[in-house]
């Protein structure tokens, strides 16, 4: 089931699109606190994100910004404020479409239709991962953290997927290698030290200290 995320601050609004969504088939939740919009989004996870432009704190541009820094997801400008500036501007900060209001709801069911069947008819997938901060984006190996981009090596994505899939256990080195040689990264343990080393490295060069960290002569753990 496709879902999707309406913000939107006009509660009457957000609740009708969210109903009408709804009886077709689809999830939909809208964001309640504005100030945290990108951390729904990450913990939702949608396939389309609805926004309009005035929104309380940051517009809706600041959001649009913020989600194509860590996603290619569809999203749908919806707004009143519909003059040409409006939509080239939307569009240039990576809009995919536009709709004015008010609309008819019919209408915007079809433009999610369609948006939906052209992204995901080709296999576009993505999963996110927040944690203190941080965005792990296992589509494309990157972790984003306050604005910093890091490009994670093939055993160094492995490795912190691994970890974030078991956030707060400790996992073993030898299910560590196990993972990796799965993959046909034939490692040994003075291997993985490195590789975790190396990781380590790029975690605090953008001011993660201690996100892994080690449980001595069992293994390491995202806490």
């Amino acid at each position: 089931m496709h879902k999707v995320l309406i913000v939107e601050d006009d509660e009457i609004i957000r609740n009708s699109i969210k109903q009408y969504i709804e009886t077709w088939g689809l999830s939909a939740t809208y964001v309640e606190d504005f100030k945290k919009v990108v951390a729904t989004f990450v913990t939702y996870e949608p396939q389309l994100v609805l926004l309009d432009i005035s929104l309380p704190f940051f517009n809706g541009y600041h959001w649009c910004s913020e989600i194509r820094k860590i996603s290619k997801v569809p999203i749908i400008f919806i707004s009143s404020a519909s003059d040409n500036i409006n939509i080239v501007m939307a569009m240039n900060m990576g809009a995919d479409d536009f709709i004015a209001k008010p609309f008819d709801l019919n209408v915007l069911m079809a433009k999610i239709q369609a948006l939906l069947r052209r992204t995901y008819d080709f296999g576009m997938t993505g999963h996110l991962v927040e944690h203190r901060g941080a965005i792990y984006n296992c589509s494309d190996s990157t972790l984003l953290y306050h604005g910093e981009r890091i490009e994670l090596t093939k055993n160094e994505d492995r490795i912190l997927n691994l970890l974030l899939e078991n956030k707060g256990k400790t996992v073993r080195r030898d299910v560590i290698m196990t993972r990796l040689w799965e993959s046909d990264s034939f490692i040994d343990d003075n291997t993985l030290t490195v590789n975790v080393t190396r990781l380590r490295k790029k975690l605090e060069a953008v001011g993660l200290m201690d996100f892994i960290l080690t449980k001595k002569g069992i293994g390491y753990i995202v806490e």
